[in-house]
């Protein structure tokens, strides 16, 4: 039960955004208490946020909105939407304009950090790419082998868009040569039908090449 009244709270908040407490609780049919109770542990997953807003005369009441990662509960049309955007773009510009906007794209995820990249160890960077790909979706380890690091991407954001338009997983691949300050080779890749896709980096790559 617990989960039903919570997934009513997010699909009525889905459909209509910034709703009091009391106008949930009616909303979905319980009281206020326990409509409360439900909106801090929803909070506390990061699926929701609140905010004061004015109303009238006297104090700013609060409402509760979904966050992005609430909002990814729910099935969405992005994948098609980008997809015929990719294709629309391909339709009108040149293919190395194309790829420039995908490079350009890694080329943004770390721009600013080239003083701070100067002072690492490779490891040390290596961590800086988990960071940055992490943060882009991706699932990220890397390990060492012998005179080689690996660097494994067991998860990736891009995939199904990448069946379409592999020329997305350039963005991936350039943000590691771009923190690396070396050509990133790879040697699997999941749209060739391995398991992972997964990159190797000589292990002299250091401070002196950065």
């Amino acid at each position: 039960m617990i989960k039903s009244t919570r997934e009513r709270i997010l699909q009525t908040l889905r459909n209509n955004p910034r709703m009091t407490i009391n106008e949930l609780a009616e909303a979905v049919g319980i009281n206020a208490i326990s409509v409360r109770h439900h909106l801090s542990s929803l909070q506390a997953e990061g699926l929701l946020s609140a905010e004061e807003e004015r109303h009238g005369v006297g104090r700013p009441r609060l409402v509760y909105l979904l966050t992005e990662k609430g909002l990814e509960r729910f099935p969405t049309n992005y994948l098609k939407l980008t997809t015929r955007l990719l294709d629309q773009l391909k339709e009108t510009l040149p293919a190395p304009l194309v790829n420039r906007l995908f490079t350009q794209m890694a080329d943004d995820l770390v721009e600013g950090q080239a003083d701070r990249l100067a002072s690492l160890s490779i490891e040390e960077k290596l961590d800086i790419i988990k960071e940055v790909l992490s943060g882009e979706g991706f699932g990220v380890e890397w390990e060492k082998h012998g005179d080689a690091y690996h660097i494994k991407e067991l998860t990736c954001p891009y995939y199904h868009i990448g069946q379409s338009h592999p020329e997305v997983c350039a963005v991936d691949q350039k943000v590691i040569s771009n923190i690396l300050s070396i050509p990133a080779e790879k040697i699997q890749c999941v749209l060739r039908g391995d398991s992972v896709c997964t990159y190797v980096i000589p292990a002299q790559t250091g401070k002196e090449t950065a």
